[in-house]
């Protein structure tokens, strides 16, 4: 079966825009870009495919997750390009392997850290940027080693400044959390994701006539697992959990005591499951916005996360990092995805064929009209193809194999 797969990645999507140019990607006209769609990327943090009622979880309550399945695709051997997050993310934005941009592993944000990282690569945001979209990123990027930076391909910039408080700050769900708008330092109280998903929204809402592309990273799903709303997570605390199996051991030795079952477990279970839910609740800010301003229909939506996480699953808490030597654990790699285009792509379609991150790069570059010279495209050298063909035809002859890289395994 292609999920026990020796080496795999993460994600996605696919579509096209007709009559477009072959020299540096730019499109022939107003018409064009009138027809390409809005294109929002929500990627979770930490979020394993197993932990979705979309996927067949049954604890879980999350209605405009399972919205944008039923009005779209959902693919269901969605592989992250990495079991921990920079690489993953660094897959997404360049459309290479971690073997090929070089990012191995995470990246600590600190100025000792920083090489030079991706500084090379043709990120996404400027080739979109390059076909007339509009860009933003909010939210989590952690593909480099300063979050507050603000990256080429983004017109507008909203993540995290961790010099104030230290790196884990970002990860706060609730309380005060420092940030980088534009590069300037601003601290927001609150539910985090909710302030987060207010700036998704004011982007959009700033639009002008071009197609957007909207990167929105939310943090819920990664630890620490505390601070989420008290009203999501009293539920799990009276239930009878079932999907995650109890006594289960791994054939690796845990990194740490850290990454072994917590004496709170059944908390900290609870807190991840609200936040998956929390997050739903974003995604519903979200449809409904775009429907309210007539967009839904000519927006391209896409759910996914840059990895999983194991709760327990294995004896483990962590991710591919949990354990000595690391772990490719599916729990770790296999990822939601949906893909939803009311006017573009089927509903109700679950394609099981094996897709990963750099497929969901070319994916989006086909969605938005973008054709690479061919000077580029040899640069880029993408391993990842456009998921179009399995749009229109489910059982088009894929490929067997993904592969998943962390350090030095395969």
């Amino acid at each position: 079966m292609k999920n026990y797969l020796i080496s795999i990645f993460a994600f996605w999507l696919a579509l096209t825009v007709s009559n477009v140019t072959e020299t540096q990607g730019q499109i022939d006209s107003q018409d064009q870009v009138a027809r390409a769609p809005n294109i929002v990327v929500i990627m979770a943090d930490d979020h394993g495919q197993w932990a979705s009622e979309v996927y067949g979880n049954r604890d879980l309550h999350t209605p405009n997750m399972v919205w944008l399945a039923k009005h779209g695709v959902t693919f269901s051997q969605a592989y992250a390009v990495s079991p921990v997050c920079s690489p993953s993310r660094a897959s997404l934005f360049t459309g290479r392997m971690p073997s090929q941009h070089g990012v191995h592993d995470f990246l600590s944000e600190s100025a000792k850290f920083d090489h030079g990282w991706l500084a090379n690569e043709t990120f996404l945001g400027e080739l979109l940027q390059g076909v007339g979209y509009k860009t933003a990123l909010v939210g989590k990027w952690h593909a480099t080693t300063n979050s507050a930076r603000v990256q080429r391909g983004f017109d507008y910039w909203f993540s995290y400044d961790v010099a104030p408080a230290g790196w884990s700050n970002q990860y706060q769900h609730r309380g005060g959390v420092h940030f980088s708008d534009q590069g300037d330092s601003l601290t927001l109280d609150g539910f985090q994701s909710q302030r987060l998903t207010d700036k998704a929204i004011d982007f959009m809402d700033h639009r002008s006539d071009e197609p957007f592309f909207l990167f929105l990273g939310l943090v819920d799903t990664h630890a620490p697992f505390e601070g989420q709303p008290e009203r999501l997570v009293a539920p799990f605390r009276n239930k009878n959990l079932q999907e995650v199996p109890n006594g289960a051991g791994s054939h690796l030795p845990a990194r740490s005591a850290a990454n072994k079952i917590p004496a709170d477990h059944k908390e900290q279970l609870a807190q991840y499951y609200a936040g998956v839910e929390m997050m739903d609740l974003q995604i519903g800010r979200i449809i409904d916005y775009l429907e309210a301003q007539n967009m839904l229909e000519n927006t391209l939506i896409v759910y996914t996360s840059d990895h999983g996480h194991m709760n327990g699953h294995h004896g483990l808490y962590g991710k591919g990092n949990a354990t000595r030597p690391q772990n490719f654990y599916q729990e770790n790699i296999l990822v939601p995805l949906t893909l939803t285009w009311p006017r573009g792509i089927p509903k109700e379609r679950r394609i099981s064929q094996a897709v990963s991150t750099c497929d969901l790069h070319s994916t989006l570059l086909e969605a938005a009209g973008v054709v690479l010279a061919d000077t580029l495209k040899e640069a880029i050298n993408s391993p990842g193809k456009s998921v179009w063909p399995l749009l229109k035809n489910p059982s088009t002859n894929w490929g067997e194999y993904k592969f998943c890289e962390l350090g030095n395994a395969r």
